[in-house]
């Protein structure tokens, strides 16, 4: 099969193209430099030579705060709306199915019940998360043959993350703040990129939450399992409880956002099992073997 993956230099594009290749498929990486998707006759020029089967669609506006600029606004719905809309005409056109990949922001955060992966009480606290519904409407109503995948807490090899943050952090000082009160489950793109290759493989379209298995965790508690495991893995005094000490802090403690972010990003993934595809690992083992490939790549 031939899969045209937008976003290739980010974390989860560059590991579902290196997934498709393992498979035996054709994977054809693009990024701004190749398909301006915001550009409607780049994306239908790009995409008409490329004739490929299918087409998943990781490139996004991802950086929530600076969506918030004033300056910013205009462009972030642009990418996250306009550039999937363009996407999706193209692949009604030529009759492939697409897959978009979106986030728990559509929704408004509240709560404690996990979100349904076919709940449309869609009510976005920022504009990312608008911008990222824009695109799912344009997705699901453009097109029949679709998957709309909504993840969390992404953390890759080939780009920045709370982790590397978190170990950055943790080599300068020695007492970090991470709240508490924002609940989800971490997801490596490594092993979402073998479930989504999975599913593109399939016509069982329609609406999946994907995330590491493990349970529901904070931040903090993120934050605290970063730091022991790395002190395991990497050895680096830095990361010791005698050196680092992490405190819980509400958000509202916290501070300085300048996006509202959801307290609740707990995402119900039984559909995935419903349809027959594998659960992830635990976000622990993830989290363990991401490290690890951290320290190979020094």
């Amino acid at each position: 099969m031939k899969v045209l993956v937008t976003g290739v230099k980010g974390q989860l594009g560059y590991d579902t193209v290196n997934e498709l290749k393992k498979r035996g498929h054709t994977p054809i990486g693009v990024d701004i430099e190749e398909m301006d998707i915001t550009d409607s006759a780049s994306v239908n020029q790009v995409i008409k030579e490329a004739a490929p089967d299918a087409v998943i669609h990781c490139a996004a506006w991802t950086a929530v705060d600076a969506a918030e600029d004033e300056a910013n606004q205009q462009k972030v719905m642009l990418v996250n709306g306009t550039g999937t809309q363009n996407i999706a005409n193209v692949c009604k056109e030529l009759g492939i199915k697409m897959m978009y990949i979106s986030t728990d922001y559509v929704f408004d955060g509240q709560g404690e019940t996990p979100w349904e992966p076919d709940c449309k009480d869609y009510k976005p606290l920022n504009v990312y998360g608008k911008s990222k519904l824009a695109g799912e409407l344009a997705v699901s109503e453009t097109l029949s043959k679709y998957f709309i995948v909504r993840i969390a807490w992404v953390f890759g090899l080939n780009g920045n993350n709370f982790i590397k943050t978190m170990l950055k952090v943790g080599k300068n000082h020695d007492k970090l703040t991470v709240v508490n009160d924002q609940i989800g489950t971490p997801t490596y793109t490594f092993d979402l990129a073998r479930l989504l290759v999975d599913m593109i493989e399939t016509e069982k379209y329609g609406y999946y939450h994907a995330t590491n298995e493990g349970g529901y965790i904070s931040w903090y508690d993120f934050a605290t399992e970063i730091f022991r495991q790395a002190y395991e893995i990497m050895g680096e005094e830095e990361y010791s409880k005698e050196h680092l000490t992490v405190a819980p802090v509400t958000t509202a403690e916290y501070g300085i956002s300048k996006a509202a972010r959801p307290f609740n990003s707990r995402l119900d993934k039984g559909k995935l099992t419903a349809n027959g595809f594998a659960l992830l690992p635990t976000w622990q083992d993830a989290l363990n073997r991401y490290l690890k490939d951290l320290k190979t790549q020094e």
